[in-house]
């Protein structure tokens, strides 16, 4: 089915709080050239106490509004990626939905970890291509530093926090989606898990902290092997050569897992958007972080071909080849 929807506005927003690499040393036993020479990462940015992922998420939307001068009273539905809301329930999207008196919407939120931006997009495009809603609201949010175990010197150096959100609208003229891939690998998701109320997994006992327990090396390998599959999948379904894609936008796990990725898809790896280098690995909201970082540095413009490529716990993976259009009717 031939898409009608995009892309039309996107705001982001990341706590005003840095973790450095030396501020670390002084939590851990590492160093900044450690952690650049494995990750790419030089900061963070860093939640307060009191400061959830609902406020990080109204921010970014604030943003989006202020910037592109949006109205959001006829969004016909919220859609938020998040591993770290305020509450079980009520949700992060109900929320947004009190905050910005959005009188008559659905709110939800789901979970998809770092694919989560990726997966909302899909979610958004079959709302609006089935023609079940005009305008959609598809917002990421974490607070990941609040579920990091800072005695773990492999996983602490990684996360960050942040939000953004993206506006869909129904548009068959100028559609934004051109292709979409996804995909689950429920087997590894021992590889990286948070528990909650069971505390095993096929049989086996898991870490019960609270606190997420990755696998690093798991997920590397997994990643490098899986995503370029999927590039692979995109272009043959857009009939787009590698060279015809102005940005590859993989998700910021990890600098050195993006290289690799492109290594694997023989895709050069300097036409590539990432925020990792200053926002660290922030799940589901590194793509757009990424997004907002290209255009403030010139490089994003209307008409670029994007390859957006989420992927991690679940293992999940999603990637979308989109013409970025924001620009006015």
């Amino acid at each position: 089915m031939k898409s009608t929807a995009r892309i039309t506005a996107i705001g982001t927003y990341v706590p005003e709080k840095r973790l450095t690499n030396d501020d670390l040393e002084r939590v851990v036993d590492t160093n900044d050239e450690w952690i650049v020479k494995r990750t790419g990462m030089r900061e963070r940015r860093i939640a307060d106490e009191n400061e959830y992922s609902s406020d990080l998420a109204i921010k970014a939307i604030e943003n989006l509004v202020e910037q592109y001068q949006k109205e959001l009273k006829d969004v016909g539905c919220i859609v938020v990626s998040t591993t770290t809301p305020d509450y079980v329930f009520p949700s992060v999207g109900a929320q947004i939905q009190d905050y910005f008196d959005i009188p008559t919407t659905g709110a939800l939120d789901f979970n998809a970890t770092c694919a989560g931006f990726t997966y909302g997009l899909h979610m958004a495009n079959a709302f609006i291509t089935s023609g079940l809603h005009d305008k959609v609201l598809v917002v990421t949010a974490e607070t990941l530093s609040k579920v990091t175990d800072y005695t773990d010197r492999t996983t602490c150096v990684l996360f960050g926090d942040g939000a953004a959100a993206v506006l869909v609208e129904s548009d068959a003229e100028r559609p934004s989606f051109i292709a979409t891939h996804i995909g689950t690998n429920g087997k590894g998701g021992k590889h990286v898990y948070r528990t909650n109320l069971s505390t095993t997994m096929h049989g086996q006992p898991l870490s019960s902290s609270g606190n997420m327990v990755q696998n690093g090396r798991e997920v590397y390998k997994w990643a490098s092997r899986t995503i370029p599959l999927g590039m692979a999948e995109l272009l043959e379904q857009a009939n787009l050569q590698k060279s015809e894609v102005n940005w590859f936008v993989p998700h910021s796990a990890n600098l050195r897992m993006v290289e690799s990725i492109c290594e694997r898809s023989e895709f050069p790896v300097e036409k590539t958007l990432t925020s990792v280098e200053y926002m660290g690995n922030t799940s589901s909201v590194s793509i757009p972080l990424a997004l907002q970082i290209g255009i403030n540095e010139g490089k994003l413009k209307d008409g670029d071909v994007l390859l957006l490529y989420g992927f991690g716990g679940g293992l999940t993976h999603a990637g979308h080849i989109i013409k970025w259009d924001l620009g006015k009717e």
